[in-house]
């Protein structure tokens, strides 16, 4: 969704290049024009190449703006389309000026205009700076479509949910960088028929309760509300995890509060040791795991998901 976003120059460089594509022209008035046409062209093209928020799907807006804040960026881009615009205006005044005035006179102009767009420059420098962070970051933002049926991956840690998306994606998932945690992001896909499935596990997200989150995290949480999707909750009733079965249960508790989404809650390791209060699979073994998928296939399906929900 962000991966064009352009890097943004800094003032400084913006000017360099300006200037330096104006010491090419032959006369002062021609210096004027490419360095104007330059800092109005270099700074309308970044304005019109970041995205139109209120044209983003939900989900996509709901993280760009807990990542970077969108109505920063949408001020910050506002400046820059002011600055392009004094920039053509700064052109036109000493060009109009150079056209009446005497040979010797144009050099004083060139050099006045010339302040003046360094004056309009340094002015959006904190915005210059800021907006190319922010495109560094929303580069980061996981490559989650928020228009394909997704199953989450929720549990503790060393539940099996990777070894659940290797399974049932048939090849290791791709991790991408997110920035709510300090591990991957883990995306597999399959297919029934035609139709593309995702899976994700949010590491981080999913496997923290509630008063364990901070603000950003509750944020990010409520925008996976926005995607077309099914909770899969493993649960490890061997222990081998290294977190009790009761704080496991109350972690599922806490996700049915905080998400709106359907949530299937399965008992993995059942070649150590059965649950019986929940379905059972081993992504060890294989065992259940065609089960539990179509399961979670049926509800994707299902026209009202948000309707059903299994509990534990």
């Amino acid at each position: 969704m962000f991966e064009q976003l352009p890097t943004v120059p800094t003032s400084q460089e913006l000017l360099d290049k300006a200037f330096r594509r104006a010491s090419r022209a032959e006369d002062n008035e021609s210096m004027v024009q490419n360095a104007g046409n330059i800092i109005s062209d270099n700074l309308s093209n970044l304005v019109r190449k970041f995205p139109s928020f209120e044209r983003l799907p939900p989900f996509y807006r709901e993280m760009a703006d807990i990542i970077v804040g969108v109505d920063a960026m949408r001020i910050s881009l506002s400046r820059l389309a002011w600055a392009s615009k004094q920039a053509r205006q700064i052109t036109k005044d000493c060009i109009g000026k150079m056209k009446r005035s005497r040979v010797q006179d144009s050099t004083q102009l060139r050099k006045a205009a010339f302040g003046r767009f360094s004056s309009v420059m340094k002015s959006v420098e904190k915005d210059l700076v800021f907006l190319n962070d922010a495109r560094n970051m929303l580069r980061k933002m996981p490559t989650i479509d928020p228009t394909l049926p997704t199953v989450l991956i929720a549990g503790y840690p060393n539940v099996g949910k990777s070894s659940f998306i290797t399974q049932v994606t048939g090849a290791r998932p791709e991790v991408a960088s997110y920035p709510f945690t300090t591990r991957g992001i883990y995306v597999g896909h399959f297919y029934r028929g035609d139709q593309k499935y995702q899976v994700v596990d949010t590491p981080g997200l999913l496997d923290r309760p509630l008063e364990e989150r901070n603000e950003i995290e509750r944020q990010t949480m409520a925008a996976l509300n926005h995607l077309q999707g099914v909770v899969l909750y493993i649960l490890d009733p061997s222990d081998h995890c290294g977190y009790p079965l009761r704080s496991q249960l109350r972690l599922a508790e806490d996700l049915k509060s905080s998400l709106k989404l359907p949530i299937v809650v399965v008992a993995n390791k059942a070649d150590i040791l059965r649950y019986e209060s929940v379905p059972g699979m081993s992504t060890e073994t294989g065992q259940g795991v065609n089960e539990v998928l179509e399961m979670l296939v049926s509800l994707l399906r299902s026209k009202r998901p948000d309707k059903s929900r299994t509990d534990v």
